[in-house]
C-alpha cells in the first residue's frame, strides 16, 4: 500500500449527470488503473442535476473503497446543472498536483492518463495537456464520418475566433497542473458545452502553455452530443467568449457580489 498524502499528486475530476449506469464499470476500470500506479490520487465525481441514482453509485462504491488498501480515495461532489458547472466544481475541489479531467464513458482509456503527466510531459513549463483526436499518432475507433466532418467544421470556427493553432478543443480529456487550474477556472463563465473552448481561451490569454497529445479514441453508441443542437449553442458560446473576451472578463474573476477575485 502507497500511504495516502494530505495531498494527492493526481486528481481526476469526472462530471456526471444520470450516469448510474456507466459509472460502476467506468470506476473499477479507473480504479484498477490507480491501483497500480507509483502515486496517490482522488477520484471526484461531480453529479449535476441526476435525477438517477448517480450519487447512490458514487457512495456505494467509495464505502466499499474505503475498506480497501487502495492509494486513492474516492469523493463525491455535487454541483448545478451544466458540464461545465460540475467540471470547474471538481477543479476546484481538487487537491491534486496535477488535475485530470475525463468523461464518464471513458472514450479516452484511463489507461492513457500516463502520457499526460511527467515525465512523459516535462514538469518545467506543464500547463495544460489536452487529448487530441486530430494530430499524428491520434486513432479515433468507430466514429461515424458525419460526426468527424461536423468537428472539423467547428474547429475551423474555434481556431478563426477563439483558440488558435489547437487542432481538438473538445476531447473531453484534459491535464491540468493545480496552478493553471487554478488560474483558469476562476475565470471560467459558461456552464454548458463551450466551457471546453473558453477554458483554453483562457489559458491563452494568460499565457499558460497547452499541449496536444495524441490518443485512442473510442466512439460510444450511447454519446449524448445532440450534433444540430449542440453545435447552435456551442456557436453561440463562442460569440459569447469573443464578447466576454473584449470586455476584459477574463482578466480577472469576480465574486457574487461584483468584488474583484485573485486568479490564482
Amino acid at each position: 500500500m502507497i500511504e495516502a498524502r494530505q495531498d494527492p499528486f493526481l486528481s481526476i475530476v469526472i462530471p456526471a449527470y444520470n450516469e448510474e449506469k456507466r459509472l460502476p464499470p467506468a470506476l473499477e476500470r479507473v480504479a484498477t488503473f490507480l491501483r497500480a500506479q507509483p502515486y496517490s490520487a482522488e477520484v471526484l465525481i461531480v453529479e449535476n442535476g441526476s435525477t438517477d441514482q448517480t450519487s447512490s453509485v458514487v457512495e456505494a462504491f467509495a464505502a466499499e473503497q474505503v475498506k480497501s488498501d487502495d492509494p486513492f480515495v474516492v469523493r463525491l461532489l455535487h454541483s448545478e446543472k451544466g458540464k461545465g458547472n460540475a467540471v470547474r466544481h471538481g477543479a476546484m475541489s481538487a487537491r491534486g498536483e496535477f488535475v485530470l479531467v475525463s468523461d464518464t464513458d471513458l472514450a479516452v482509456p484511463i489507461e492513457e492518463t500516463i502520457r499526460f503527466l511527467p515525465p512523459a510531459v516535462e514538469r518545467d513549463g506543464y500547463g495544460i495537456a489536452i487529448a487530441s483526436r486530430e494530430i499524428p499518432g491520434a486513432v479515433r475507433h468507430g466514429e461515424p464520418e458525419y460526426r468527424h466532418v461536423m468537428g472539423r467544421v467547428f474547429n475551423l470556427l474555434v481556431r478563426w475566433m477563439a483558440v488558435q493553432k489547437i487542432q481538438d478543443t473538445q476531447c473531453g480529456f484534459k491535464c491540468l497542473s493545480r496552478e493553471a487550474a487554478h488560474t483558469v477556472f476562476p475565470l471560467q463563465r459558461i456552464d454548458g458545452w463551450g466551457f471546453d473552448v473558453e477554458v483554453l481561451y483562457i489559458a491563452q490569454r494568460h499565457g499558460i502553455p497547452i499541449v496536444e497529445i495524441p490518443v485512442n479514441w473510442y466512439y460510444g453508441q450511447d454519446s449524448r452530443v445532440r450534433p444540430v443542437q449542440d453545435t447552435i449553442n456551442m456557436l453561440r458560446d463562442l460569440l459569447a467568449i469573443r464578447r466576454n473576451g473584449r470586455a476584459g472578463l477574463y482578466d480577472r474573476a469576480l465574486g457574487a457580489g461584483g468584488e474583484e477575485l485573485s486568479a490564482v
